[in-house]
């Protein structure tokens, strides 16, 4: 039962954070970033750039994971090129959370890194 709750804790706190984030005009580095790392985890990508002004996100996603390894530089990584176009931002970035245990762990790291506050976390 504390488990659920703290995955629907986690998750609610992830959208809020996505909606307060998204309400602003003028995107600020900080929460660029968070976007940015949330697009990355969804999409496998090795490169997001967002354009706020037209609603189009560009990246990189990596193809195979096996030939990805961060501590080396690879130019022969097989990727796509994507260009997405979204209407809205807040509701792309939530279509893009996953409530996997592997994504809750990032998704917790990531409220701890933007709104300073310690999420305990237990085994599931």
């Amino acid at each position: 039962m504390k488990n659920s709750s703290l995955k629907r804790r986690i998750l609610l706190d992830v959208e809020n954070l996505i909606s307060r984030s998204s309400s602003f005009q003028k995107s600020s580095s900080k929460f660029n970033k968070l976007h940015v790392a949330i697009l990355k985890k969804h999409y496998n990508a090795a490169d997001v750039s967002i354009d706020y002004n037209r609603n189009r996100v560009t990246m990189n996603i990596i193809v195979d994971d096996k030939q990805y390894d961060p501590k080396t530089i690879n130019t022969n990584l097989s990727t796509i090129y994507t260009n997405l176009c979204f209407e809205n931002l807040k509701d792309f970035l939530n279509s893009c959370i996953e409530k996997d245990t592997k994504s809750l762990a990032f998704y917790a790291s990531l409220l701890r890194a933007f709104t300073k506050k310690e999420i305990k976390l237990s085994v599931v």
